[in-house]
């Protein structure tokens, strides 16, 4: 499918369906309980069991009694699923034994008739350990961390930063700190396996549809074309979805061993130890600049955690392209700890990144004697300021500040930290960038056009709660010019053409991008089929128009249904174009001055993302993120035990999380802005883009109202309290 379409024969410049606030196609049957889950199947019940260490070996393993236990079907183990292969995307072993990575590794699966039968058997089995000492504190792991060899991860040099940064007339070096996090979603990794003979289908709650097939396959050791994967609703993911993770292989050997098919959901305890989660770093930031606020020197050093064949958490790479500056330098090291996997959780990198940056800015433009947004918008680039050949295909950054001022009333914030009282609440103002890089993914589609004019989209693309069915249907609606109630949306199977999937920020754009080539292979056929001229017909109000003539969209399939199947392609539009999304976010708290209690009263995040296809679910999107946000700085915390190794508040009642009574009135604008270069949707993503920035607007806002600044989240009373003002 060729990319650019001009924007005169755009048929999505049209904006009669997309652009538009549009109730989510799917909320009926979710808030019904008629949305079909992973889990909502009948089958026999799989529980399955984690090992009882984080480092060592299994030097028993007796399930004798769990197989006479009532009701049990099947117990599956290493030894009796056999060789098993490792996925592309595991960094952990999905079954364990003998060899043990991680607390709470899978080491077993009971299936009974029930649950409960399940359950209890579960506990029978009878496990003894050899323990090793592993690795799990971050900051002692710290000086033995290395580089990682993926050219990706390596260090980004710019200029010479040392000579800079020590010639800089104003300068900061300061270490900052975020924990581990749990991604936290309500529904639980599940999954329902069937064999059919060699052929297995799975259905399951996961993000990436292709991925897993592929990795599926290779773990069993069986041809790809013998693995289905059905996800057409998921329970949130938030990046903890994109991989095949244990409960899904357990329940494919559980219904091979058991003869029929098997559901396994993980506990949360499980969920929380044995899958991914967010990790902790720590983030140097050296910033020099002259006495006029320009940077000349920029350094951002991040140190992160992960088993053997893990990633660091890429929290540099926001440093490497927001701000300006000649002389630049960003670093990663990986220290092997021996916890649950680190990996990808809402705007990785980013996310965690900005958290530590974003102070920074605020510092560095307090040792300036400057207003932080005016030093931020000295600092503006409009190139890679490591590829100044490479400009950016739209930034609208520094619009976002000037907006997001204005109308947060920025101007009325005393600069001066710890001087705004409302009775016993010391009150303060705060501010930090939003940014992440905006990116695509080749992404197909088929589009189906039947007698009684209905549109059907066919694509393994997944929602997540994003709203793809939506912005879907929307797309196929205005490309076809038929009402929204007229087309279908199938998703998440992998019988269908492979989509971009959901991750990354690239889901909405990429997606819709796919079915709009779809529809323009649709439009073909179906213009020729009466006798019209492809290039300059016109899809609209159910009919098709061109040369004078005008004949019903119907007609087109009276003699049998007209399917249009294409994918979008990028080639190396990257290395043409640096494309990101941008945003501001502002804050305002309160701090109780005795108890060091902090609120958020006021939150507003500006956006500038491309062309918002649906304004309703993507700001349903970006107050979602806000509240992640605002959890990551004030009380998401997994705590590990460093002697045991494991995540001790491995549940939803010790792993703190927002409620509503935490959440102010949140505000959120978009900038009217369409990016040609970003895909024929002329959208970016902006599902991730609500994060980044969040907790530092926080911290800034916290500081600002109390004088005390906290660079180790989450920002709790307890580090407040001691260096409070006088009440």
């Amino acid at each position: 499918m060729k990319f650019l379409t001009p924007a005169t024969t755009n048929p999505i410049d049209q904006l009669k369906v997309i652009g538009h606030a549009t109730d989510r196609i799917d909320g009926p049957y979710k808030t019904t309980g008629t949305a079909p889950y992973a889990y909502e199947r009948e089958a026999a019940y799989g529980y399955v069991v984690g090992a009882g260490i984080a480092k060592g070996r299994i030097t028993s393993l007796d399930v004798a009694e769990a197989r006479r236990a009532p009701g049990v079907l099947a117990v599956v183990t290493a030894d009796s699923a056999g060789k098993l292969g490792k996925g592309k995307f595991n960094t952990a072993k999905l079954l364990g034994g003998p060899e043990i990575q991680h607390y709470h590794q899978a080491i077993a699966l009971v299936v009974a008739q029930t649950f409960e039968q399940a359950r209890a058997a579960a506990q029978l089995v009878k496990v003894k350990y050899s323990k090793e000492q592993g690795a799990y504190d971050l900051a002692k792991a710290k000086d033995g961390a290395k580089q990682h060899k993926d050219k990706e991860n390596q260090d980004k040099k710019v200029g010479d930063f040392d000579g800079a940064y020590n010639a800089a007339p104003v300068r900061l070096d300061a270490t900052y700190t975020t924990p581990d996090q749990s991604h936290a979603m309500m529904e639980p990794h599940a999954s329902v396996a069937s064999w059919q003979g060699d052929k297995l289908t799975l259905w399951t709650a996961n993000q990436m549809i292709n991925w897993s097939k592929g990795d599926m396959a290779k773990t069993l050791g069986i041809p790809e074309e013998n693995v289905r994967l059905v996800s057409p609703y998921i329970g949130g993911g938030f990046g903890g979805k994109l991989f095949l993770r244990a409960e899904a292989l357990l329940a494919a050997l559980g219904a091979k061993a058991a003869g029929r098919p098997v559901k396994v959901a993980l506990q949360r305890p499980l969920m929380i130890n044995n899958t991914t989660h967010r990790p902790a770093t720590i983030q140097r930031i050296r910033i020099g600049a002259t006495r006029e606020g320009k940077i000349s020197a920029i350094a951002h050093e991040s140190w992160s955690g992960d088993l053997p064949d893990g990633k660091p958490e890429t929290a540099v790479q926001q440093t490497q392209l927001l701000y300006a500056g000649p002389n630049r330098l960003t670093r990663m090291r990986l220290a092997v700890l021996d916890l649950p996997e680190g990996n990808a959780m809402r705007a990785p990198g980013e996310a965690p990144g900005l958290m530590a940056l974003e102070i920074a800015m605020d510092e560095m433009a307090e040792k300036l004697k400057m207003d932080p947004i005016t030093f931020r918008i000295i600092n503006d680039t409009t190139v890679d300021p490591a590829k100044r050949e490479r400009k950016f295909s739209t930034r609208r950054y520094v619009d976002c500040l000037r907006m997001g001022a204005q109308r947060f009333g920025w101007d009325k914030r005393n600069p001066q930290p710890g001087k705004t009282r409302d009775g016993r609440w010391l009150v303060g103002i705060g501010m930090a960038s939003a940014f992440r890089n905006n990116l695509v993914q080749k992404s197909a589609a088929r589009v189906r056009l039947d007698a009684q004019g209905v549109v059907t989209v066919e694509t393994d693309m997944t929602d997540i709660g994003t709203g793809s069915y939506t912005i879907i249907a929307q797309t196929a609606a205005e490309m076809m010019g038929v009402p929204l109630k007229q087309v279908v949306v199938r998703l998440g199977d992998s019988d269908f053409p492979v989509s971009a999937g959901s991750g990354g920020q690239w889901g909405g754009n990429s997606s819709t991008a796919g079915v709009y080539a779809a529809c323009v292979k649709l439009r073909e056929l179906a213009a020729q089929k009466l006798g019209l001229d492809p290039t300059v017909a016109e899809f609209a109000h159910g009919e098709v128009r061109a040369d004078g003539r005008a004949f019903p969209l119907i007609q087109a399939a009276a003699n049998g249904e007209l399917v249009g199947e294409d994918a979008m392609e990028y080639g190396d539009l990257d290395k043409k174009f640096q494309q990101s999304t941008f945003g501001a976010h502002f804050v305002e708290v309160g701090v109780d001055a005795a108890t060091g209690e902090t609120r958020v009263r006021r939150m507003l995040a500006v956006c500038a993302a491309g062309r918002i296809l649906n304004p309703k679910s993507a700001r349903s999107q970006v107050i979602g993120a806000m509240t992640m946000g605002l959890g990551a700085a004030l009380m998401e915390d997994l705590v590990v035990d460093h002697r045991a190794g494991f995540f001790v508040n491995h549940d939803l009642a010790g792993y703190e999380v927002p409620v509503h009574a935490d959440i102010p009135h949140q505000e959120v604008i978009f900038l009217d802005e369409t990016d040609p270069v970003s895909s024929p949707m002329k959208a970016k993503g902006v599902g991730e883009l609500g994060i980044c920035g969040v907790g530092a607007a926080v911290a800034n806002a916290i500081y600002n109202a109390t004088g005390v600044r906290v660079r180790n989240y989450p920002i709790t009373l307890d580090k407040l309290i001691a260096k409070m003002p006088d009440f």
